[in-house]
């Protein structure tokens, strides 16, 4: 018998046991929506005709049966007889959901979806309907067909027993049924707005309190559904015998974990006050109070505000954003690692046959089996040199017809030797699995990144605000864009919009196009740009100087504030300590990813090299990290100034010992297996790690579970830059100048910063408004041209010199 055979029969048996069971078979639910979607089709046909012929045809409905009679309902006497049912005896024009709720219908038993959100459609449309026949009929005096004979008796009914305004309240109060269950307003939000506004005055400034409530977090959705312990593999222990070499296997695979400590948040302290100074004097007893610092006053009143209104919170303006659920990735059957004997056995047999025939004597031999290699762990016998086994390399890997074999010689902290063979069945790390460990879910960093397993099947988290920049290199096809899916997905899956956002730089203008999504979320761009992923190598020049002016900014912004990072200032800007009014506001992370970095080294050259090298070097301790991805990791793209600056570096498969070297500054990238196989190292050992992997519907899942909920207006915009050869002379008429460019030039001169986003702080304006008023003020002469990334130079002294300035423009015209 043939398979397809066997698959036929199997097909009939199912279909007669749903059949015994009363259960629809699949080609009966198929067909049964066919039905309702023609029905609905007709049912419309016949209603729309109704409210053209229904006078002609309504002395024939009732007789049916009289074939010479005549009717002119497109869909002839069964369209007359539905269209009287359903509109004149019915519910009236709202008998039109009906089309709906057969259509929708029969959709659903075609493509065989589930019935739940169908359950809830019917529902609400029959709650509508009911509410819709009430209100038409409200008009029965005017216009009787609106509301049919039911919304006619309903309002009689309701008449009687409340008068006509009880129908009103009915209605109202329907409505508002169906705006907080169907449409879910907030009753938080509906609170606020019928809530007066408070106003708290301070020394300094007001603070006006939207909200007297504190927003949580949300958390995680079905986190601990889905929360699975990491199972590190405990080594197999080989004991050597040298007269039989027998093997002695200790099976422990145990789970070790250990609970990290969570640090509790010491309460905010209450402001000290000192006491009163007394001096004594023969005559009487003077009290003296000194004066209070200018530090105590804003000390006291940020811990009044702290006090009134809770900390500042950055999610407020998004409060009700749902993080991605982990039911959104994709779980594959083969996640657990399989443990094959046989494999180990002759593995190991090989291993100590081969370094015997070079007469190598080994006192232990262990294994480690991970998700595509295992780590066998040697030791050799005292005298044995390390170099000799490590030269054995090529003969180790043709005794065991391996792939590629790595040794470690010696494995860092331990007394013994490390020889890496790939498993003949690797086993995939489903990102699902490493996103639900307990490692990433309580990883109490800034921004952890989950990238993979290692050898022990350990979650390998890391920090990116630690490393704090990240280098990834490997040839084409080995897993440097899953690599990068996985970074942004760990991030999403950890971080609030305002918490974080990303620099997509693309210039494949096809890896990372799927982001587009929550662009409104999550992404950062210039202004005046339509794509927020960058793929034109003009702007990421440009994208590139503006991070460097946003990095300027924020280093004066922690400088006003007295603060080293961006850590404490956050926490001082939630503490209420620093005045919005003096342009302090809530600092994102900013994680620039650029992939192919190699083609933009190519195309632009020292344009690109220098702002990126000056990000790596300054920009670490104001949040703002690069990941930089290449497919050639030779020395003219990853040169010696941006290594030097790029401590954490990830290797996929390389094709030659060289560009190892270039990327880790060591040997081994040209060793590994390919498909998500890689190094990390941080400046200290390397790391062995399967990558996790993420496919690209599952990204599709999540930017779409994103975009979909409530965003932000816009994207983060970063400082606008133009460029050198984007500069144009400009002559502007002084009856065309801005109406606040007096306002804006006593800024500038009083400030001594020809700066456009100095504008923007004191005046509150936008990019393109600022842009145009620094424009102006370099046509009029009181700032010089653009210089880069540094501040324009001012060339009035003062403000004096500026009235002056005035005094002549106004008599010369």
């Amino acid at each position: 018998m043939t398979k397809s055979t066997s698959n036929k029969k199997e097909n009939t048996d199912n279909s007669k046991i749903n059949s015994k069971i009363g259960k629809p078979t699949q080609q009966q639910k198929f067909l049964l929506g066919i039905v309702f979607i023609l029905f609905s089709v007709a049912l419309f046909l016949s209603m729309v005709s109704f409210f053209i012929y229904w006078k002609q045809d309504q002395s024939a409905v009732s007789i049916l049966s009289d074939r010479t009679v005549g009717v002119n309902n497109w869909l002839g006497k069964l369209g007359a007889y539905l269209a009287h049912l359903f509109l004149y005896k019915g519910f009236g024009i709202a008998s039109f959901l009906f089309v709906k709720l057969f259509f929708v219908s029969g959709w659903y038993l075609i493509l065989n979806l589930q019935f739940k959100k169908l359950k809830n459609i019917w529902f609400w449309d029959l709650f509508a309907l009911l509410n819709f026949s009430l209100l038409f009929g409200f008009f029965h005096n005017y216009i009787p067909e609106l509301g049919g004979v039911v919304g006619y008796e309903m309002n009689l009914y309701i008449e009687d027993f409340m008068g006509r305004p009880g129908i009103i309240l009915v209605l109202i109060f329907s409505l508002i049924i169906y705006l907080l269950f169907k449409v879910n307003i907030s009753i938080d939000s509906i609170q606020e707005f019928l809530k007066p506004k408070a106003v708290v005055s301070g020394d300094d400034y007001i603070v006006e309190a939207e909200s007297e409530k504190a927003f949580d977090k949300t958390s995680t959705e079905s986190a601990k559904d889905f929360t699975q312990e990491d199972e590190p593999q405990k080594p197999f222990s080989f004991e050597i015998n040298k007269e039989a070499l027998k093997p002695t296997i200790e099976n422990a695979s145990e789970i070790n974990l250990e609970p990290q400590i969570k640090k509790e948040i010491p309460s905010q302290p209450s402001p000290i006050t000192k006491e009163p100074e007394i001096i004594q004097t023969d005559d009487e007893q003077f009290v003296i109070e000194k004066a209070p610092e200018e530090e105590q006053i804003e000390e006291n009143l940020a811990a009044r505000l702290v006090a009134d209104f809770g900390e500042f919170d950055p999610t407020l303006e998004l409060s009700n954003y749902k993080y991605p659920t982990l039911d959104l990735l994709k779980e594959y059957g083969s996640a657990g690692i399989t443990i094959n004997q046989e494999e180990l056995e002759e593995n190991k047999n090989r291993i100590v046959d081969t370094l015997r025939n070079y007469k190598i004597d080994i006192a232990q031999i262990k294994a480690t089996v991970g998700p595509s290699v295992t780590l066998y762990e040697i030791v050799p016998e005292a005298g044995i040199r390390i170099s000799k086994i490590k030269s054995l390399e090529d003969d180790i890997a043709l005794s065991l017809s391996a792939l590629g074999i790595r040794i470690i010689a010696p494995i860092p902290g331990k007394g013994t030797i490390g020889i890496e063979v790939p498993n003949k069945n690797p086993t995939m790390v489903p990102m699902k699995s490493v996103l639900s460990s307990q490692r990433f879910q309580e990883a109490e960093m800034e921004l952890p990144i989950a990238l993979g397993k290692t050898i022990s099947n350990e979650t390998f988290v890391v920090d990116l605000a630690k490393m704090p920049h990240l280098l990834m290199a490997g040839a084409t096809g080995q897993g440097k864009s899953v690599g990068l899916n996985a970074v942004l997905t760990s991030l999403l899956y950890k971080k609030h919009p305002a918490e974080v956002k990303f620099v997509l730089v693309d210039p494949k203008k096809v890896e990372l196009t799927l982001f587009n999504k929550i662009e409104r979320h999550y992404l950062a761009k210039l202004p005046d740009t339509s794509d927020a992923i960058i793929t034109d190598n003009t702007k990421v020049i440009n994208t590139l100087n503006s991070l460097c002016i946003e990095m300027d900014n924020r280093y004066s912004l922690l400088k006003d504030a007295m603060v080293r990072n961006i850590k404490e200032y956050n926490e001082k800007f939630k503490l209420r300590k620093l005045n919005p009014n003096e342009g302090h506001r809530f600092l994102p992370y900013i994680v620039l990813v650029v992939d192919e970095f190699a083609d933009l080294i190519m195309t632009a050259g020292k344009e690109v090299e220098t702002p990126i090298a000056r990000l790596a070097q300054l920009a670490r301790a104001i949040g703002i990290h690069l990941i930089i991805a290449t497919q050639r990791p030779s020395v003219n793209v990853i040169t010696g100034l941006i290594k030097a600056n790029f401590p954490a570096r990830i290797a996929f498969r390389v094709t030659s010992k060289i560009d190892s070297r270039t990327i880790l500054d060591t040997q081994g990238a040209d060793q590994l297996i390919g498909r998500g196989d890689m190094l990390y190292t941080n400046g200290n050992d390397l790391v062995r790690v399967q990558c996790a992997f993420v496919d690209t519907p599952e990204v599709e899942k999540i930017t779409e579970y994103i975009g979909s909920q409530k965003a932000y207006p816009n994207a983060y915009l970063l400082p606008e830059y133009v460029g050198e050869e984007n500069g144009t002379v400009l002559d502007i008429d002084i009856s065309e100048r801005d109406s606040m460019f007096r306002e804006a030039a006593e800024i500038i001169v009083t400030a001594q910063q020809g700066s456009a986003s100095l504008l923007q702080r004191k005046l509150k304006l936008g990019y393109n408004r600022a842009g145009r008023l620094i424009d102006q003020l370099e046509a009029a002469g009181i700032v010089g041209p653009f210089e880069g990334s540094k501040a324009r130079s001012v060339n009035i002294p003062d403000l004096n010199s500026l009235n002056e300035f005035f005094n002549n423009e106004n008599n010369n015209a």
